[in-house]
């Protein structure tokens, strides 16, 4: 992705350009006069139902303006009708690239005490997600629903990390385990566009972004279209190469810090044929394989208490 597509100005317009068109006069409540060449409302109606000057609204649209107050960006929030998601990306990508935001101090390794959380979770498929969708740490049972065919220790190198975006797009094993392919895919790059417009000085992130760009036809149409949507929580449907089709819920959980790590989870309805399934997929792991998906070396230990000693 070039410099271009990643200043403030050309993506907020961009945003601004996909959410005009998808509205339409009527919708509006603006009677319209004459066929119109591009679907949507004209900038000068956006701009009249915002209450602010259309020469401010097409600067802005234009990229030729950055900065706009919380009041404007809201009143045009309002005239496009976005909704909670939609409107909080927009303020992101009114803000001056990282404003209000500290880069992470060590984005790439998760705590050890999280990776040990999701290690207690036998009975549940969990990893540790960075903010780019990079898999920093997976239970076993997560590496065996996910990423059976990548080697368990993956994530502690950095240089091999899985990451969901791309083996969503670019992996053809990970493509035949979605049964609902399309819709995961939707969901996939509705959640990357939230993040890119809140991380917009991550060159990591842009560089994942333009890879997929490049690489996939599927992901550039859908990111062109420029969706906006929080996946907290929802349903997958797999078919797994062992045990089959499952139906699970999932959860995504963030910590509380400026990381932008999250944990995700995968859980079956009691008592149906999906638990029954996970259930066989827990009961053909190794027994006992439970070790840290990342270098024990890589995790901080304990400080010894100040004025101790190792005996001789």
């Amino acid at each position: 992705m070039n410099k271009a597509d990643m200043s403030a100005g050309a993506v907020l317009g961009e945003f601004l350009r996909s959410r005009r068109a998808r509205l339409s006069p009527q919708d509006a409540g603006i009677v319209s006069y004459g066929a119109r060449r591009v679907p949507g409302l004209r900038r000068e109606e956006l701009a009249q139902l915002a209450g602010i000057s259309a020469t401010y609204y097409t600067r802005l649209e234009q990229g030729h303006s950055v900065n706009a107050s919380e009041s404007v960006l809201d009143a045009i929030a309002r005239a496009l009708g976005l909704d909670d998601d939609e409107r909080t990306h927009l303020h992101d990508l009114a803000k001056p690239a990282g404003a209000g935001r500290r880069r992470p101090a060590r984005p790439d390794t998760a705590r050890a005490s999280t990776v040990r959380l999701i290690e207690a979770m036998t009975d549940v498929p969990a990893l540790i997600l960075g903010r780019r969708t990079e898999v920093l740490a997976w239970n076993r049972l997560g590496h065996a629903l996910l990423g059976g065919h990548y080697d368990f220790t993956a994530p502690g190198q950095p240089a091999d990390r899985p990451n969901l975006a791309r083996m969503l797009f670019l992996d053809s094993h990970t493509r035949e385990l979605y049964a609902r392919w399309d819709e995961e895919a939707a969901r996939a790059v509705a959640s990357l566009r939230l993040v890119a417009g809140r991380y917009r000085d991550d060159r990591a992130l842009a560089d994942l972004v333009g890879e997929l760009t490049l690489k996939s036809d599927d992901f550039a149409r859908l990111w062109a279209r420029h969706p906006v949507h929080t996946c907290q929580s929802g349903r997958k449907w797999f078919r797994h190469p062992e045990v089959g089709d499952l139906d699970l819920e999932f959860e995504v959980l963030h910590l509380p810090d400026d990381t932008g790590h999250r944990i995700q989870t995968y859980t079956a309805l009691p008592g149906t044929a999906s638990d029954a399934a996970l259930r066989l997929l827990a009961h053909s792991l190794p027994s006992g394989a439970n070790e840290l998906s990342t270098p024990r070396s890589a995790t901080r230990r304990p400080e010894r208490p100040e004025g101790s000693a190792a005996r001789r």
